[in-house]
């Protein structure tokens, strides 16, 4: 039976330029995409550009240009990146549209109406000098737990604190630089709990992956708080009907955009929108980062029960990338934009490696460039590529391109690769990209091996038909092996279409045979990476950051050095600090969080939980079994992913640059330390 299927990835932010972590999700959609309609189902896969919020007007402001001129240049941009990337949107839209502002104030009307909105004052941060409330992320000042400099007006990066703009010290507005005010001014806010029960039931019955399940309880353990949706002028942004100066927050209306693309898509091609997002006729699928698991699971669902909308069917929810192991970094040329990217290297590289990597699961995606070298090189064109280029310009040169006949030896071969269909198929449509490639180049391997087993190159001189039989045999398992990988790498499925004569290939052609058929002149289908092209793209994009980066900035060791010292304590203050040796038994990333690790630990028969702020600088997989030393009388301190019993002593100016203590050789749990 054909399946109805509507994609989504994340919006965009409309205010910089797609690199290539963004391009794990917006790969991978495409990829699941892509192998749903080479099935033969109805899929669309629509996106849009997120345009609305504070930094697009600052940003507008600071290049002179209105926000309007900003949004559109940078969708020319994200069109562009993607089309390049072979990424294909059925439509690619913009949250600061009609279609938008119509279903967004359509929603907030219906969750009005339905008691589900509260106002009340709040007191913020305001600038004088720009005339605005300040978002969280536009105070900068010092954090009032730990004494680090330049921290963000809503978390410490340095201790991993969350605390509210108020207890900033010294905060001053990121914009201007002068010290904010407080302000008391008039918010809405959607009463999230009202849904509790039906969200809880929702999370639960199969929508999310169990892994991500589990994290969600913690949220309900903690209840479910009200959302602020609305943001004081000036803001960029659409209007709250009925409200005098008051926009809605670009979280309301940014996941709004999905329906708003269907919606322009539908009115473009005589559909209705609500087949999709009113009645159950389609499934709805939400491709994310688990940075906004949140929204995605618990505010959007929300929003759309409370609206009369019908809920996603599934949330795919992928980790971040690292490069070379660690977090994408300026300085050392690993925060690559998709253009830099495409300046040096075939986009479809990428796309396979990323397939050799993804699974189903919020696990993180590494790019080792060694290994990403390696790949292509070896299996992908050594491997895959070869077998077409080898088969095709030999048959081209001894037989004008005509194909023979297929043996019972070379049917055997082709069912082997035919029997494995469905099994690729399940990997695809679970988006466990890793396993299929996997599965895929091991038949690849067999067909190799029944190629130098045969020998067509010294066969052709002595047997020309045995030589046929083999080239044909091969060409026939190349169809096979490109239909498995059309989704992944559409650009060499094409050429290969083009190559053997044959059309648009879909899944059902796995069956289709090649005898006494002519293929076309063989033309180059991929080169190998040439590792300079990867060493110059390293090289331009730390010469980007150089440009990019402020002449009167001060080097990290000077801006240390200005910080003032924390205050000082008497000795009988360090006296009262216990510390013990514990033993790491497991550790895991919180999903939420790109510095949070959630570590269980032995205190000498004791178990404690501790939140550490090391993710960055340690993987939590290589944390287990480890015996580190923790201030263990530490008051207990509710945080907002859990409850933290303890710190872990470490050291380092923050991010990646923490380093653990660790206790002598011997030492055990619960052991204290003078």
């Amino acid at each position: 039976m054909t399946r109805k299927i509507l994609v989504t990835s994340a919006l965009p932010y409309a205010n910089g330029a797609i690199h290539i972590g963004h391009l794990v999700e917006y790969l991978q959609t495409d990829m699941w995409v892509r192998f749903q309609k080479l099935r033969g189902n109805e899929c669309y896969y629509f996106c849009a550009d997120d345009t609305h919020g504070t930094p697009i007007m600052i940003r507008a402001r600071k290049e002179g240009i209105s926000p309007e001129e900003l949004i559109g240049k940078m969708h020319v941009e994200h069109e562009r990146d993607f089309s390049e990337f072979q990424i294909e949107f059925d439509n690619y839209y913009s949250t600061h549209s009609p279609e938008n502002r119509q279903l967004a104030e359509m929603i907030y009307n219906r969750l009005k109406d339905g008691g589900h909105i509260d106002s009340r004052e709040v007191e913020q941060a305001y600038c004088e000098h720009d005339k605005m409330f300040l978002p969280d992320r536009f105070i900068r000042g010092i954090c009032p737990k730990c004494g680090a400099a330049d921290q963000y007006g809503d978390n410490c990066e340095v201790c991993n604190s969350t605390y509210s703009p108020l207890e900033l010290k010294e905060a001053k507005c990121s914009v201007c630089g002068n010290a904010p005010v407080q302000k008391k001014s008039k918010h809405l806010f959607f009463k999230l709990a009202d849904f509790g029960k039906e969200l809880h039931d929702w999370i639960n019955g199969g929508h999310v992956h169990q892994q991500i399940a589990n994290k969600l309880q913690e949220w309900f353990s903690q209840g479910l708080r009200d959302w602020d949706i609305s943001r004081d002028a000036p803001y960029f942004g659409f209007e709250i009907p009925g409200e005098e100066g008051k926009y809605f927050y670009v979280w309301l209306d940014a996941p709004v955009g999905y329906i708003a693309s269907t919606m322009n898509y539908c009115e473009k091609k005589g559909l209705n929108w609500e087949d999709f997002w009113v009645k159950d006729d389609a499934e709805v699928h939400h491709f994310i980062g688990k940075d906004i698991t949140y929204f995605h699971a618990l505010f959007w669902p929300a929003m759309l029960m409370g609206a009369g909308l019908r809920t996603p069917t599934q949330l795919a929810i992928h980790g971040f990338l690292t490069v070379n192991g660690e977090k994408m970094s300026k300085s050392r040329g690993t925060f690559i934009s998709a253009r830099t990217y495409l300046n040096h290297l075939d986009p479809e590289y990428l796309r396979y490696y990323y397939s050799c990597k993804l699974g189903p699961d919020t696990g993180d995606v590494d790019l080792s460039l060694e290994d990403f070298v390696s790949r292509v090189n070896s299996d992908l064109v050594g491997k895959i590529v070869n077998l077409a280029s080898r088969s095709a310009q030999m048959l081209g040169k001894n037989y004008d391109s005509q194909c023979g006949k297929l043996s019972v030896e070379a049917r055997e071969l082709l069912a082997k690769l035919r029997s494995k269909s469905e099994e690729i198929a399940e990997s695809f449509e679970s988006r466990n990209f890793a396993t299929a490639v996997r599965t895929i180049r091991s038949l690849a391997d067999e067909v190799n091996r029944y190629l130098d087993e045969r020998k067509p190159w010294t066969a052709i001189k002595e047997d020309r038909g045995h030589a046929l039989e083999s080239l044909t045999t091969t060409l026939n398992a190349v169809l096979i092996l490109t239909v498995y990988l059309k989704a992944i790498l559409p650009g060499y499925a094409g050429r290969i279409e083009k190559l053997l004569n044959v059309g648009s290939l879909q899944w059902s052609d796995v069956v289709r045979e090649l005898e006494d058929h002519k293929i076309n002149d063989f033309e180059r289908l991929m080169e190998r990476i040439d590792n300079k092209k990867v060493e110059a793209m390293i090289e331009e994009t730390k010469a980007q950051q150089a440009a990019a980066a402020p002449a009167a900035e001060p080097a990290k060791e000077d801006v240390l050095a200005a910080e003032p010292l924390a205050e000082q304590i008497e000795i009988d203050d360090f006296l009262k600090v216990d510390l013990r040796v514990v033993k790491i038994i497991s550790a895991e990333a919180v999903v939420e969080s790109d510095k949070l690790v959630k570590l269980q630990v032995d205190l000498g028969g004791q178990p404690r939980q501790i939140l550490a702020g090391i993710r960055k600088a340690y993987k939590p997989e290589d944390l287990v079994g480890r015996n580190v030393v923790i201030c263990a009388n530490l008051k207990p301190r509710k945080m907002k992913f859990g409850v933290s019993e303890g710190m872990i002593l470490a050291a380092g100016s923050g991010g990646e640059d923490i380093f653990i203590t660790s206790p002598d050789e011997g030492a055990k749990p619960g052991q204290r330390l003078h």
